[in-house]
């Protein structure tokens, strides 16, 4: 019940339906003075919200946080690679395989593992709707595309506290204390901090910054752009995602 709650609020809260929402009030309560402000309110934040300037500014305080770019294990026992989703059903694949998000991280901790010769954990459970769990897959692909045989699987998790209590229990059996974490950039300053709760010592070893960028800032800056939305959308739930890991527990 605790997920399901998490999942809708966080839903709700997240572009576009955040905007949305206040739009669909703004019809609610069309005939009551408050209607218009809720109807621009909603317009503006999905406006804002798909602004490349306005996600760079709301996912570049997370990257920063995320730790300095990879450069040694520094005493890490295992690499641990976090699951961030799986594409259904692909008929080009013959089924469930991992999306955008987790192949870039597989990618990323497959070459650390042949950088630093240490063995590979892939964390990632299974959705309502999948067949495989994100772990499963993610091995797989491991093994037959990048030649990469991993270690332990840890195929229960449902969310990033999860993914850390599990890996943390799989880990500390075998004698490991300290990991190389793989995530996206915007992702690892929660992902490092529930894993340290459930006892690990992280090494970070974050990928994938989209903050950053080479150019000036010009006019498409201020236009509206799909991956600016995305952007927001990751930057604002892994805000949410904070201060839910924040809340105390009964």
């Amino acid at each position: 019940m605790t997920f399901l709650i998490k999942n809708i609020l966080g839903t709700l809260l997240l572009p576009p339906a955040n905007g949305l929402l206040l739009l669909f009030l703004a019809f609610v309560f069309r005939h009551r003075r408050r209607a218009f402000a809720l109807a621009l309110a909603g317009a503006a934040l999905l406006l804002a919200q798909s602004v490349p300037i306005v996600a760079r500014t709301l996912i570049a305080p997370l990257e920063e946080n995320a730790g300095p770019l990879f450069t040694a294990a520094d005493g890490a026992g295992a690499i641990v690679i976090l699951g961030g989703g799986l594409k259904l059903d692909a008929p080009e694949y013959g089924g469930d395989t991992a999306n955008e998000r987790s192949l870039t991280r597989l990618r990323y901790g497959v070459a650390l593992a042949r950088q630093s010769g240490l063995p590979v954990l892939v964390s990632g459970g299974r959705g309502p709707a999948a067949r495989l769990s994100e772990a499963e897959v993610l091995a797989d692909i491991a093994e037959k595309e990048f030649g990469l045989a991993i270690r332990w699987q840890e195929s229960e998790s449902t969310d990033t506290a999860d993914n850390a209590q599990m890996t943390a229990a799989i880990l500390k059996a075998a004698g490991i204390g300290r990991v190389v974490l793989v995530t996206h950039a915007f992702h690892m300053p929660r992902a490092r901090r529930l894993f340290e709760a459930a006892g690990l010592s992280v090494v970070p070893a974050p990928t994938e910054f989209r903050s950053r960028r080479q150019k000036p800032i010009d006019a498409f800056d201020f236009l509206p752009q799909a991956s600016a939305n995305l952007n927001s959308y990751y930057a604002l739930h892994e805000y949410l995602g904070l201060l839910w890991a924040a809340l105390p527990r009964p």
